[in-house]
């Protein structure tokens, strides 16, 4: 949050001047502090220098496409939140968005009250947090055979071995850890994770991002349930 306002800070960034200006606007309304780029360089530096709470980014940028510069700013080790704004709605797009640390897509036009709405869904989760009602507890540690989650810490171990994980694969993580056992939808997991619905496909993507790296540790923990959801227990 900035100092002086203490509004959450958010970068606009898009080279079309009429919708920068008009998400700038409404954001302002709805009691953000806002600045803004047209171009992808000069918004990679703002990013650096001004420390946003949230960006909403536009894929299509002349000189640096949206995705590559979220690519670079996850590669630099900053988790700030992003919504990408485009006029690309295609599945793949999507998935290809969220996978590269993204947080929402909204595709153009676009309401502006959704997109307030959809700000303030992605700020409430938090680079380091769960959804609002998932919100973690203070020192809290979750154990399932041999996995633990330190949610303070921000670590993963699976039987002393550090797993190292995304802000978006802790969460799901996490999650599903407290409810062992349990067979959780697609919906579900969009909902409590995501804070928000968008492609199935992005669950199955993070699933088997979470499963690359526990897995060589160990038996398989997530299970798939067909045409209901995914479960994390031990293996029978």
């Amino acid at each position: 949050m900035t100092e002086q306002t203490n509004r959450p800070r958010v970068l606009v960034v898009d080279d079309e001047r009429n919708i920068r200006d008009l998400v700038a606007v409404a954001l302002r309304f709805h009691g953000f502090d806002v600045i803004s780029a047209a171009r992808g360089y000069e918004a990679l530096d703002l990013a650096g220098s001004s420390s946003p709470d949230l960006l909403v980014l536009d894929v299509m940028l002349p000189d640096l496409d949206g995705f590559e510069l979220c690519r670079r700013l996850r590669a630099r080790g900053d988790d700030v939140p992003v919504i990408f704004l485009t006029a690309r709605d295609t599945v793949a797009d999507t998935v290809h968005g969220l996978t590269l640390g993204g947080d929402d897509y909204v595709t153009k036009p676009f309401s502006v009250e959704a997109l307030v709405a959809r700000a303030r869904a992605v700020l409430r989760r938090g680079a380091r947090g769960g959804t609002e009602a998932e919100a973690p507890a203070e020192h809290a540690v979750l154990s399932v055979a041999g996995l633990e989650l330190d949610e303070a810490r921000w670590e993963v171990r699976r039987d002393g071995t550090p797993v190292d994980l995304s802000p978006t694969e802790f969460r799901l993580l996490a999650f599903l850890m407290r409810h062992p056992g349990q067979v959780l939808t697609k919906a579900q997991l969009l909902e409590h994770v995501w804070g928000f619905g968008t492609q199935s496909q992005v669950v199955e993507t993070y699933i088997s991002y979470l499963r690359r790296k526990l897995d060589p540790l160990g038996p398989p923990l997530i299970h798939t349930q067909r045409g209901v959801g995914y479960a994390l227990r031990p293996s029978s």
